[in-house]
């Protein structure tokens, strides 16, 4: 049995004179909450409509569990698109039932889980309401509910905090950590970093088509840290920058109150945190040392930026030679 739910190999799809995805591979564990991200237009929701077999790739294969994905495999995902598909003249009770039967559960099923979720939820009196009377988040919460009814192996999530206030946002992200432990895999696309930190254990980052990035956050930010800390101590900033050699770098600092400094300093070489502690300790007083680790938005960042001077480079010379 595969340890991995999702298996994307070598995935290309194009649509007329536009390259969605270019030889995608990666790999979702079981059990995880994997962040799939990526500017607007970077090419997730391609990936995501593949995976859901609304579309098919050009080249490259899906597996599910180990086996080619198949028709019998959509029943054992929920997915929440980016645009909402719900009817807006039925009421909301009527169609939470018609689409969980549609997802293989019995009208007794549908309606008892629904109104466990409605309760949970406090949204029990919107039951006969029509869905053009409520507000995007109140419609974004009955969506929720029917994306996750029949219990998916997989939940696909495309910016799912879409519509969303803050105390709802928080809701939703309660819920996908209790589906998690409960054993759910889930897929979450956004182009929001943030996010992405609070609930994501492993990412892929996509631009442009292609695959740039694929780890477990942990690992991606201790790969990209830039080995500077933050010290914050009493004493005097000229004192602590003369202690600094040639070793170190001062990046800036902050005067918190009249004894204290907050300063970033990096390290430069081969020199390590005890290092820096072991000199500074002689001439200040050490209130805090932290290591500051890069956010998964400025890792993005720097990726991106990394790729497009690559281009830029290889574009300068391919004109050159073709001026030669």
């Amino acid at each position: 049995m595969s340890e991995n739910i999702v298996e994307i190999q070598g995935v290309s799809k194009s649509f007329a004179q536009h390259t969605a995805l270019t030889d995608v591979s990666l790999n979702i564990p079981k059990g995880c909450i994997f962040g799939l991200l990526g500017p607007n237009g970077a090419g997730k929701t391609t990936l995501i409509r593949i995976i859901n077999r609304i579309t098919a790739p050009d080249t490259g294969k899906v597996l599910f569990n180990g086996e080619p994905l198949k028709r019998k495999h959509v029943q054992e995902i929920g997915y929440l698109p980016e645009e909402r598909g719900l009817y807006k003249k039925m009421k909301v009770g009527e169609q939470a039932v018609y689409l969980a039967q549609l997802k293989g559960m019995s009208k007794n099923k549908a309606e008892e889980a629904l109104n466990y979720w409605f309760e949970k939820f406090e949204i029990a009196g919107w039951w006969h309401k029509k869905i053009e009377e409520l507000s995007k988040g109140m419609a974004q919460k009955i969506q929720f509910i029917i994306t996750i009814i029949h219990r998916p192996e997989l939940l696909i999530l495309d910016e799912p905090f879409s519509g969303f206030d803050p105390i709802n946002a928080n809701l939703i992200k309660s819920e996908i950590k209790e589906l998690q432990k409960r054993g759910t895999t889930v897929i979450f696309s956004t182009h929001n970093m943030e996010s992405v930190e609070q609930i994501c254990s492993r990412i892929a980052l996509i631009h442009q088509s292609k695959k740039i990035l694929e780890g477990e956050v942990a690992e991606l930010k201790d790969r990209f840290k830039p080995n500077v800390f933050n010290v914050v101590f009493k004493g005097n900033i000229l004192t602590f920058t003369n202690a600094l050699w040639a070793g170190y770098k001062l990046l800036h600092h902050t005067k918190l109150n009249e004894e204290t400094i907050s300063a970033d300093v990096q390290l430069l070489g081969e020199n390590t945190p005890n290092n820096l502690l072991g000199i500074l300790i002689l001439h200040v007083q050490i209130i805090s040392f932290q290591e500051k680790l890069p956010s998964m938005n400025e890792i993005f960042i720097e990726q991106v930026s990394q790729l497009n001077h690559n281009h830029n480079e290889e574009d300068n010379v391919s004109t050159n030679t073709e001026k030669q």
